[in-house]
């Protein structure tokens, strides 16, 4: 099992980043703050960490510098909400080896995250998510109902992945906002509704049942 470090301070963030990557199987260590990073990283091996720039007290570039100038080789996912080219630079230069933009999907991340952690030669035993007739290929992105294929565009995918790992369970508009649109999601939108009704029209119209008041479940 891969084992990431998270260092970011806003609660709301680490907790979106933590609960998506547990959900899909990574052991995932978390701190608020550069001190702590840079103690957990001398202590423990870890396979990629995941560095908010804008920490209080040593922020990402200085922990990024004494994580390397340590020799320590980990791969680094840098995220910052100061979205330019000066910051874009300081952070490859400084020894990251991936940069992204808040807000951001957690769909874009987990793809980073895979890039970053994956091995030569390393076999990816899980390639299909199904339930009843719905197959979902997760190398293709393409989804097959009822005997009939059918392309999905991004949001599509990341939703049905999202019904098809919690298949039978009631999932809220807000947790298939926070999972499919980034944490960073307009919580009054009707986007949700909007893409179960896409996904109705390839899967099916029984297969999302809307239970009211709840949300939404695959049938």
């Amino acid at each position: 099992m891969s084992n990431i470090l998270v260092v970011e301070d806003s609660e709301r963030i680490a907790s979106f980043i933590v609960k998506g990557l547990q959900s899909h199987g990574y052991q995932v260590t978390h701190t608020p703050n550069g001190e702590d990073a840079l103690k957990l990283s001398a202590a423990a091996e870890f396979d990629l960490v995941i560095l908010d720039i804008g920490l209080p007290g040593i922020d990402g570039f200085a922990v990024l510098e004494q994580l390397r100038g340590s020799g320590n080789e980990v791969p680094v996912i840098v995220l910052t909400a100061r979205d330019s080219v000066d910051n874009t630079v300081a952070s490859f230069e400084g020894g990251a080896d991936d940069y992204m933009s808040k807000p951001f999907s957690f769909e874009e991340l987990l793809a980073r995250v895979r890039r970053r952690i994956s091995t030569p030669g390393e076999v990816v035993t899980e390639t299909t998510l199904s339930h009843k007739d719905i197959v979902l290929d997760l190398r293709t992105r393409r989804v097959s109902a009822a005997g009939i294929d059918h392309d999905l565009t991004a949001r599509e995918f990341t939703m049905l992945e999202f019904f098809l790992r919690h298949a039978g369970q009631v999932l809220s508009r807000e947790q298939i906002l926070s999972r499919v649109w980034g944490f960073d999601h307009d919580p009054g939108s009707n986007v949700v509704d909007v893409y179960i009704r896409y996904l109705r029209q390839k899967l099916g119209n029984d297969s999302i049942q809307t239970v009211r008041g709840m949300g939404y479940r695959l049938g």
